[in-house]
């Protein structure tokens, strides 16, 4: 296992679009955090750049990297080694090359230009969205055997959680306004990673305005801390539901 893993990352650390990845991001960041001195400013800037590239391109480079690993899977698995293993370890190469890739263009920029608390909260919770995100991509790839639709699959997935789940619940909001949703929100926010990060990363900056009616919420019923530890948590659901089920339908899936 250890040896699929080191060489998937070997080859996904060359590959041109992971660099092209981190240099991107390196490029926004190095830019945002220069123009203002106020770092608050610079990492609300930074966390839309997360929370709106991070999701989409993880898993639509994932989705699409698993499907064109087919032949090498099929080939490991005619080898005396278990599927699961295998399937662990293809996910476990290419999310920490993701991982990798966010780290030098988020997080050295960081360090040099904003080097406070916030900027931790802010690389992990890219962080848990790249794993988070990854593990969807390969539910993806295990649920559908035609590539064409198992990508567009994984963009309809990625435009849900990253633009259509608000939307969907503000209508919610509204329409149930006179009732009291402050609980069940909850627990509504806790089902998209993408507003799970954000929450993450807005109860440790104190911009009440920016915070929104989930940010107010979280920290009405659960505070900072709690809050924090929950949002992880729940981020982290995010990351084993989905690698729990694709493990367990990989089992059956006839390649």
């Amino acid at each position: 296992m250890k040896t699929i893993i080191k060489y998937v990352t070997l080859d996904l650390v060359r590959n041109k679009i992971m660099i092209i990845y981190a240099l991107i991001l390196a490029a926004l960041s190095f830019s945002v955090l220069s123009i203002d001195s106020n770092s608050s400013k610079g990492l609300l800037s930074l966390l839309n750049v997360t929370l709106l590239f991070v999701p989409i391109i993880s898993i639509l480079f994932a989705t699409i990297y698993f499907f064109n690993s087919i032949e090498f899977i099929e080939l490991l698995l005619s080898q005396p080694i278990k599927r699961n293993k295998v399937l662990l370890a293809e996910y476990i190469g290419l999310a920490a090359t993701l991982c990798i890739a966010y780290t030098i263009g988020i997080g050295i920029p960081l360090a040099i230009l904003a080097p406070v608390f916030a900027s931790v909260i802010l690389l992990v919770s890219g962080l848990l969205l790249t794993l988070c995100f990854s593990a969807i991509a390969l539910l993806v790839f295990v649920l559908f055997k035609d590539k064409t639709k198992g990508i567009g699959a994984a963009i309809i997935t990625g435009l849900f959680f990253t633009l259509l789940f608000d939307g969907l619940l503000i209508i919610f909001i509204y329409s149930f306004s006179d009732y009291p949703i402050d609980k069940p929100i909850l627990g509504i926010i806790s089902f998209n990673p993408v507003d799970l990060a954000r929450i993450l990363m807005l109860l440790q900056l104190d911009v009440a305005v920016m915070m929104g009616y989930s940010g107010a919420l979280f920290k009405k019923f659960l505070g900072t801390a709690t809050g924090s530890v929950y949002t992880v948590v729940c981020m982290l659901f995010w990351v084993i539901v989905p690698l729990f089920l694709s493990l367990k339908i990989f089992k059956k899936r006839d390649l």
